[in-house]
């Protein structure tokens, strides 16, 4: 899923050059799939063939397609949903729990569609891919990660070539973005999760089904970072709504 250099469409581009451009926003926006000719977006390719829709809006409308949503929203893990946004839109890893939290907070809170859009709709999309550049994998660069963690997590989600990021439907940096620890590029032998330093977050939910005896109820949750993906998931079974993840000083 790297990519050397940036791929721009401008008004003279060729066809040729615009199919590239299709192929290349395919395989960073799904993850270095293989897709069928059945699965491509046909209407919303002719649409960028005729420029009627730019790159940014052709992104868009693959990241909400039901082949993006079934590999990485339903069949994920929250946290690797997330971290897979980042990655296939903004072409970085997250850098801190603040990010990932406000990311799960508004999924359960707005909806599918609102969190595609938070990424594609930021300022930060616009500064580094405007209108019509193919993101690319910009967090091998040190310059585009505010937090020098970052350059070192973009490893654990992108291995290169021959994955599919699909293959993959648990978090990668659950551990690290929880604790603002850094990964090392290359896997330790060390064990970390589950020793008596393995920091604490308390997530504050409302309006979970077993809550419905009350008007209103806020439950808090006290989890070690280990175990925070499944316990969002079982927050999500009960269909409460997530209002903040904070760290327990």
């Amino acid at each position: 899923m790297t990519t050397l250099s940036a791929i721009e469409l401008w008004p003279n581009s060729s066809v040729e050059e615009i199919q590239t451009a299709i192929r290349a926003v395919y395989k960073q926006v799904l993850g270095n799939p293989h897709v069928m000719e059945s699965e491509r977006l046909t209407s919303a390719e002719s649409k960028l063939c005729d420029r009627s829709i730019t790159i940014r809006e052709f992104v868009r409308i693959v990241a909400k397609s039901d082949f993006y949503r079934d590999r990485y929203f339903t069949a994920c893990a929250p946290y690797r949903f997330v971290e897979l946004n980042f990655l296939h839109l903004l072409g970085r890893a997250p850098q801190d729990q603040r990010e990932v939290s406000e990311h799960i907070v508004r999924t359960v809170a707005e909806g599918y569609d609102s969190e595609i859009d938070s990424y594609i709709d930021s300022d930060e999309y616009q500064a580094a891919f405007g209108e019509n550049v193919v993101p690319y994998n910009r967090g091998r660069n040190s310059a585009s990660n505010p937090k020098q963690i970052g350059y070192n997590r973009i490893f654990a989600l992108d291995r290169g070539a021959a994955q599919v990021d699909s293959s993959v439907q648990a978090s990668q940096l659950v551990y690290e973005v929880a604790t603002n620890s850094s990964n090392a590029i290359k896997p330790s032998t060390s064990t970390v999760i589950g020793s008596g330093t393995e920091k604490r977050f308390k997530i504050l939910v409302s309006g979970s089904k077993f809550d419905t005896r009350r008007r209103i109820s806020n439950t808090e949750y006290i989890v070690s970072a280990s175990k925070m993906t499944p316990q969002i998931q079982r927050i999500n079974r009960t269909s409460g709504k997530i209002v903040s993840i904070t760290e327990i000083a």
